[in-house]
């Protein structure tokens, strides 16, 4: 059993949109136009890749389905991060009840496991780390082939990826609540980092003398796509358009370390009017 993609998305705009306030002007309200379109943008993202026909396609073709994995993985996630989204979508809930769970993650004892999660992924090599295994996990043939035939398993795939990679992109693009205080340069070298797992992924399909993922061979691949054909698209898939965004953040990151006014200190608090990222 799943979640219908449709369902997921309207309640994710639906939070934004009611935790929205008003009164801002100047810098202030550009700004968070830029944050509220990259995160609608996001999720209309995300509706797209797994809806029809996206994802009758990534039935039928691991092509097809990587270029989900890859929106999933480098796209979804980023936007979402800069949309800054965390107090918007906590804000329609009832105060008494925030204060009530926040009160709780911050002083009670069930509290403690969470405080703690927290700072370990606020690691960039934990966040790293998570993100690799979550690709090197779902794209062992077994596992990645139950997720094609289950849809409950497909969803948990899906579910990994996102929170995966919402956790990586969220420490390196400084978002709280989740936030590394690493500098530019640092930033720029996980940013490269991330691509890596990818790229071994990308390498193991090109090279393998035959298809790996058995869920593909009998299927009705889109335009008479031999099943070899198909898992050699998907090597390019993931490495060319699997590598964009990470090389986008990684030249961003660069520029702004070479830049003295852009550079920040870690460790000290950002001034928001300065940035809408």
């Amino acid at each position: 059993m799943s979640i219908p993609p449709l369902v997921v998305c309207a309640a994710a705009a639906a939070l934004y949109a009611l935790g929205g306030r008003g009164g801002a002007v100047g810098r202030t309200r550009r700004r968070r136009r830029l944050q509220a379109l990259s995160y609608y943008a996001a999720v209309l993202v995300l509706l797209v890749v797994l809806e029809p026909p996206m994802d009758d396609l990534a039935d039928r073709s691991f092509a097809f389905h990587m270029i989900q994995h890859v929106f999933l993985l480098t796209v979804v996630p980023p936007l979402v991060i800069l949309g800054r989204p965390w107090p918007r979508v906590w804000r329609p809930f009832p105060t008494g009840a925030r204060r009530a769970v926040a009160r709780g993650i911050a002083r009670d004892s069930w509290g403690a496991p969470l405080r703690l999660v927290a700072r370990g992924v606020a690691r960039p090599a934990v966040a790293w780390a998570l993100l690799a295994a979550a690709i090197g996990a779902w794209h062992v043939p077994a596992l990645y082939s139950a997720a094609v035939r289950n849809e409950g398993i497909h969803f948990a795939e899906h579910a990994c990826f996102l929170v995966a990679a919402l956790v990586y992109w969220g420490v390196l693009l400084d978002a709280p609540p989740v936030r590394a205080h690493v500098d530019f340069l640092h930033r720029a070298a996980w940013f490269a980092a991330g691509a890596v797992p990818g790229w071994i992924l990308a390498i193991v399909l090109a090279f393998a003398g035959t298809p790996l993922y058995d869920a593909y061979v009998s299927a009705n691949r889109p335009f008479g796509m031999s099943a070899y054909t198909d898992q050699q698209l998907s090597a390019g898939v993931m490495w060319v358009p699997g590598s964009l965004t990470f090389f986008i953040a990684f030249f961003i990151s660069v520029y702004r370390w070479l830049e003295p006014d852009t550079e920040e200190t870690p460790g000290e608090p950002r001034h928001e009017e300065l940035s809408w990222t």
